[in-house]
């Protein structure tokens, strides 16, 4: 689709947008963050393929630059792959406290402009804007004062969509980009689902495809003409009623509820799905040492530690272990992580992967402080010192990381 195309779309949608939109749901997404947030402190970099990951024989791509993901290049793919394919490419280990610190910024930012806020990853939330017509009557108005808020405090970019439910935002923030905003009113739902296509339904993974695929089923348009029943007949009762739902524009509920209190946790979302112990161990790894940086810059210790798993045809698994003490470093989150997750892994392809740290408390409360064994206090005094050195930029590896990359 040209350009053009997509220009139309959008100011369709907008100039229909009032007369037809109930509730109004933002979906925020940070463009290619990581690597953005590089770029920002590293202009030099602006405008050149870049990739963040690791840098082992079996490292595997974090994400990268949209100039590199011309060459093929996306999040999950073996390293090696990826240097094959873009050889020109700057592969950056990365910073993971620093893109803490910089999503920090940003969802204070989409926090404070409306109450209904949801953060569902390090670099993406919604707003429920419905209700608030009073300060926002415009919301593609709304939607560009957002992103230009973000740009000028943050120097980052986002791409929104705007849609009346959060399922059909998501999709739409993911149509345009980078800084990209498209509008879907509710009249136009179905068009728009067509327009993005089965193959990029989110949720709709490679396995999933496949399966319709073999079906005789190619399009939105085309799942639309089974009912129901028919589908869960075919496929099962889950993926029967998601995709029922999805192909009409009608959000499954996997956004709802509200954001967690008392916990840190961060996911991640894999396009495609991730395939793989070598693979599966790395994103957990860095997951394991992101919520542990937080929990440290934040001042807490973690009795819990949950691991979520989504494989592609959406079936889903939430597995916890509450140790008898506390958890005071990434090894300890990544080893109990490790653990659970392979409890439950079928090497089928991931979908998503989380790690949150629960039943907080801080870490300087005189009532926990005899608790601690002076092993433990070394651990955390070592993961301060690590995540201090992080924030003026140096790079640090602790000596069991590399070891395990290394040998494994």
């Amino acid at each position: 689709m040209s350009i053009e195309q997509i220009s139309t779309i959008v100011s369709l949608f907008i100039l229909s947008y009032n007369r037809c939109m109930g509730s109004v749901f933002f979906h925020i997404d940070l463009d290619a963050f990581f690597a953005s947030v590089e770029i920002l402190d590293n202009p030099s970099l602006k405008g050149k393929p870049l990739i963040i990951g690791g840098l082992g024989p079996r490292s595997v791509v974090s994400t990268c630059s949209y100039e590199a993901r011309k060459f093929g290049v996306h999040s999950a793919m073996p390293m090696t792959t990826a240097l094959r394919l873009c050889p020109e490419a700057t592969v950056i280990s990365g910073s993971y406290t620093r893109y803490s610190e910089k999503s920090k910024e940003v969802m204070a930012i989409i926090k404070s402009f409306a109450p209904g806020f949801l953060q569902v990853s390090i670099d993406e939330a919604f707003l429920d804007l419905t209700g608030t017509e009073n300060i926002y009557p415009y919301p593609g108005k709304a939607a560009r004062l957002l992103k230009e808020k973000i740009l000028k405090e943050t120097g980052l970019t986002v791409s929104i969509g705007v849609a009346e439910s959060r399922f059909v935002s998501k999709l739409a923030s993911d149509y345009h980009k980078p800084d990209g905003l498209t509008i879907v009113p509710k009249d136009r739902t179905i068009e728009f689902i067509d327009k993005v296509g089965l193959k990029k339904l989110w949720g709709v993974g490679k396995s999933m495809l496949e399966n319709l695929n073999r079906k005789g089923i190619y399009s939105t348009s085309a799942l639309r003409y089974y009912t129901k029943d028919e589908l869960i007949n075919l496929f099962g009762e889950s993926s029967g009623n998601f995709l029922y739902s999805v192909s009409r524009g009608i959000d499954p509920g996997i956004y709802t509820g509200e954001a967690k209190s008392h916990s840190i946790g961060e996911e991640r979302t894999f396009y495609p799905d991730v395939y793989g112990e070598d693979a599966l161990s790395e994103k957990l790894l860095e997951l394991s040492t992101s919520v542990t940086f937080r929990a440290l810059d934040e001042g807490y210790i973690a009795r819990t530690v949950t691991v979520k798993l989504r494989y592609g045809d959406f079936s889903t698994y939430s597995i916890s272990e509450t140790p008898q003490s506390g958890i005071y470093s990434s090894d300890d989150v990544y080893s109990i992580s490790k653990r659970l997750l392979f409890s439950k892994y079928n090497n089928s392809g991931v979908r998503l992967l989380g790690v949150t740290l629960g039943n907080l408390y801080k870490a300087d409360n005189p009532e926990q402080k005899e608790f601690f064994k002076e092993k433990e206090e070394k651990l955390r005094v070592l993961e301060r010192t690590v995540l201090e050195l992080s924030k003026k930029g140096n790079i640090v590896t602790k000596a069991r990381t590399i070891k395990s990359k290394e040998l494994s």
